[in-house]
Protein backbone atom coordinates (compact mmCIF):
# COMPACT_ATOMS: atom_id res chain seq x y z
CA UNK A 1 0.00 0.00 0.00
CA UNK A 2 1.27 3.30 -0.90
CA UNK A 3 -0.07 6.37 0.72
CA UNK A 4 0.14 9.66 -0.99
CA UNK A 5 0.99 12.61 1.14
CA UNK A 6 -1.26 15.56 0.57
CA UNK A 7 0.05 18.99 1.26
CA UNK A 8 -2.42 21.74 2.07
CA UNK A 9 -1.21 25.27 1.52
CA UNK A 10 -3.08 28.01 3.35
CA UNK A 11 -2.42 31.53 2.33
CA UNK A 12 -2.54 33.88 5.28
CA UNK A 13 -3.91 36.67 3.09
CA UNK A 14 -6.91 34.54 2.08
CA UNK A 15 -7.56 33.51 5.68
CA UNK A 16 -7.58 37.14 6.78
CA UNK A 17 -9.97 38.14 3.97
CA UNK A 18 -12.29 35.26 4.81
CA UNK A 19 -12.28 36.19 8.49
CA UNK A 20 -13.03 39.85 7.74
CA UNK A 21 -15.92 38.94 5.43
CA UNK A 22 -17.35 36.55 8.01
CA UNK A 23 -17.22 39.27 10.70
CA UNK A 24 -18.83 41.80 8.34
CA UNK A 25 -21.58 39.29 7.50
CA UNK A 26 -22.32 38.72 11.18
CA UNK A 27 -22.34 42.49 11.85
CA UNK A 28 -24.72 42.99 8.92
CA UNK A 29 -27.15 40.41 10.28
CA UNK A 30 -27.00 41.97 13.77
CA UNK A 31 -27.59 45.43 12.26
CA UNK A 32 -30.66 44.19 10.39
CA UNK A 33 -32.05 42.66 13.59
CA UNK A 34 -31.46 45.89 15.52
CA UNK A 35 -33.03 48.01 12.78
CA UNK A 36 -36.25 46.05 12.62
CA UNK A 37 -36.89 45.22 16.29
CA UNK A 38 -37.54 48.77 17.57
CA UNK A 39 -40.39 49.27 15.09
CA UNK A 40 -42.34 46.39 16.62
CA UNK A 41 -41.67 47.66 20.14
CA UNK A 42 -42.74 51.16 19.13
CA UNK A 43 -45.99 49.90 17.60
CA UNK A 44 -46.74 47.87 20.72
CA UNK A 45 -46.09 50.87 22.93
CA UNK A 46 -48.27 53.12 20.75
CA UNK A 47 -51.18 50.68 20.94
CA UNK A 48 -51.07 50.51 24.74
CA UNK A 49 -50.95 54.25 25.42
CA UNK A 50 -54.10 56.15 24.47
CA UNK A 51 -55.31 59.72 24.79
CA UNK A 52 -58.63 59.89 26.65
CA UNK A 53 -58.96 63.64 26.89
CA UNK A 54 -58.30 63.64 30.64
CA UNK A 55 -54.70 64.83 30.50
CA UNK A 56 -53.73 67.87 32.48
CA UNK A 57 -51.66 70.33 30.50
CA UNK A 58 -49.30 73.01 31.71
CA UNK A 59 -50.90 76.21 30.36
CA UNK A 60 -48.86 77.90 27.69
CA UNK A 61 -47.87 78.08 24.07
CA UNK A 62 -45.80 75.20 22.68
CA UNK A 63 -44.15 75.06 19.26
CA UNK A 64 -42.61 72.39 17.11
CA UNK A 65 -40.49 73.07 14.04
CA UNK A 66 -41.28 71.31 10.82
CA UNK A 67 -38.57 71.46 8.14
CA UNK A 68 -39.73 71.28 4.53
CA UNK A 69 -36.98 71.61 1.90
CA UNK A 70 -34.73 73.82 4.05
CA UNK A 71 -37.68 76.00 5.09
CA UNK A 72 -38.83 75.99 8.70
CA UNK A 73 -42.54 76.03 9.49
CA UNK A 74 -43.58 76.37 13.12
CA UNK A 75 -46.66 74.66 14.53
CA UNK A 76 -47.96 76.43 17.61
CA UNK A 77 -50.33 74.81 20.11
CA UNK A 78 -51.94 76.89 22.86
CA UNK A 79 -53.35 75.01 25.86
CA UNK A 80 -54.80 75.74 29.27
CA UNK A 81 -55.06 73.19 32.09
CA UNK A 82 -57.72 70.98 30.48
CA UNK A 83 -58.25 72.24 26.92
CA UNK A 84 -56.47 72.66 23.63
CA UNK A 85 -57.35 76.26 22.79
CA UNK A 86 -55.74 76.80 19.39
CA UNK A 87 -53.43 75.24 16.86
CA UNK A 88 -51.75 77.53 14.35
CA UNK A 89 -49.32 77.27 11.48
CA UNK A 90 -46.65 79.97 11.83
CA UNK A 91 -44.10 81.21 9.27
CA UNK A 92 -45.64 79.49 6.28
CA UNK A 93 -43.67 81.00 3.43
CA UNK A 94 -45.41 81.53 0.08
CA UNK A 95 -42.80 79.33 -1.60
CA UNK A 96 -43.54 76.48 0.81
CA UNK A 97 -47.28 76.95 0.31
CA UNK A 98 -46.76 76.82 -3.46
CA UNK A 99 -44.56 73.70 -3.27
CA UNK A 100 -46.90 71.96 -0.83
CA UNK A 101 -50.40 73.05 -1.80
CA UNK A 102 -52.10 70.53 0.53
CA UNK A 103 -50.35 71.72 3.70
CA UNK A 104 -52.68 74.63 4.52
CA UNK A 105 -56.06 72.90 3.95
CA UNK A 106 -54.84 69.68 5.62
CA UNK A 107 -53.60 71.61 8.64
CA UNK A 108 -56.85 73.56 9.01
CA UNK A 109 -58.87 70.35 8.83
CA UNK A 110 -56.69 68.63 11.46
CA UNK A 111 -56.71 71.65 13.76
CA UNK A 112 -60.52 71.91 13.61
CA UNK A 113 -60.94 68.21 14.40
CA UNK A 114 -58.49 68.30 17.31
CA UNK A 115 -59.96 71.44 18.88
CA UNK A 116 -63.51 70.13 18.46
CA UNK A 117 -62.72 66.70 19.93
CA UNK A 118 -60.08 67.93 22.40
CA UNK A 119 -58.28 64.72 21.55
CA UNK A 120 -56.04 63.14 18.94
CA UNK A 121 -58.26 60.07 18.71
CA UNK A 122 -60.45 59.36 15.69
CA UNK A 123 -58.77 61.94 13.48
CA UNK A 124 -59.66 61.41 9.85
CA UNK A 125 -58.09 62.80 6.72
CA UNK A 126 -58.65 62.26 3.01
CA UNK A 127 -56.54 59.75 1.09
CA UNK A 128 -55.14 62.41 -1.24
CA UNK A 129 -53.44 64.22 1.67
CA UNK A 130 -52.67 61.22 3.87
CA UNK A 131 -48.92 61.72 4.17
CA UNK A 132 -49.13 65.48 4.57
CA UNK A 133 -51.68 65.02 7.34
CA UNK A 134 -49.53 62.39 9.05
CA UNK A 135 -46.50 64.72 9.12
CA UNK A 136 -48.61 67.57 10.48
CA UNK A 137 -50.26 65.30 13.06
CA UNK A 138 -46.84 64.13 14.28
CA UNK A 139 -45.74 67.75 14.77
CA UNK A 140 -48.96 68.61 16.64
CA UNK A 141 -48.49 65.52 18.82
CA UNK A 142 -44.94 66.60 19.62
CA UNK A 143 -46.19 70.02 20.72
CA UNK A 144 -48.90 68.49 22.91
CA UNK A 145 -46.37 66.13 24.50
CA UNK A 146 -44.38 69.19 25.57
CA UNK A 147 -47.48 70.57 27.27
CA UNK A 148 -48.31 67.50 29.36
CA UNK A 149 -48.06 67.96 33.12
CA UNK A 150 -46.88 64.43 33.95
CA UNK A 151 -43.51 63.61 32.41
CA UNK A 152 -44.37 59.93 31.95
CA UNK A 153 -47.52 60.60 29.91
CA UNK A 154 -47.42 60.87 26.17
CA UNK A 155 -50.09 61.67 23.65
CA UNK A 156 -50.31 59.28 20.71
CA UNK A 157 -52.06 59.95 17.45
CA UNK A 158 -54.13 56.94 16.44
CA UNK A 159 -55.14 56.37 12.86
Amino acid sequence: MSSKTKIVVLHVKELIYTGIFAILGILFIVLLIIMFLPKEEKQAAMSTVTQTGTNTYIPGVYTTSLILNDNVVEIEVTVDEKNINSIRLIDLDEAVAAMYPLIQPSFEDLANQIITNQSLENISYPDDSKYTSMVLLDAITASLNKALENEGDTVDAEE
